[in-house]
């Protein structure tokens, strides 16, 4: 499958918690990445999500946002993921940061040129990437 979001992660589902009306997945990316996800319970159980099933998740690069010195506990977003700049590519008036976690996993985030020079982002810098749970798409191959 091929897609326009700059994050894709594969792996299988480690749970789901269902709800009346929306489900958390979460999502056991190949390298140990943990992406959680909150979709419709209808979709949840349209795709067949259990635990060992495989899936993937989608964020796209707009989604996401790069902190410095983050701390997870004070944030509300259910995906933090701690790594290193891998790359900083700047345009115009945005800037595409790669970040790289442990176990491999890369998350791109499209960031104003602005941001990316204040929060002084530069490869080999200890990022982290946050993105809400309602930001994840789900899929299964057909």
């Amino acid at each position: 499958m091929r897609t326009s979001a700059r994050n894709h992660f594969s792996g299988q589902i480690a749970a789901v918690k269902a709800g009346a009306v929306n489900d958390e997945v979460t999502l056991r990316a190949d390298g140990g990445l943990e992406i959680v996800a909150i979709i419709t319970h209808g979709s949840a159980a349209s795709l067949g999500l259990a635990a060992g099933k495989s899936a993937f998740a989608l964020v796209k690069a707009s989604s996401v946002i790069v902190m410095v010195d983050a701390d997870a506990s004070k944030v509300s977003a259910r995906n933090v993921v701690a790594g290193t700049v891998a790359s900083v590519t700047k345009g115009a008036v945005n800037a595409e940061v790669v970040i790289a976690a442990p176990g491999g996993a890369q998350i791109a985030a499209i960031i104003t040129n602005e941001s990316a020079d204040r929060l002084g982002l530069a490869a080999g810098k200890t990022a982290s990437a946050l993105f809400k749970a309602s930001s994840v798409i789900v899929g299964v191959d057909a």
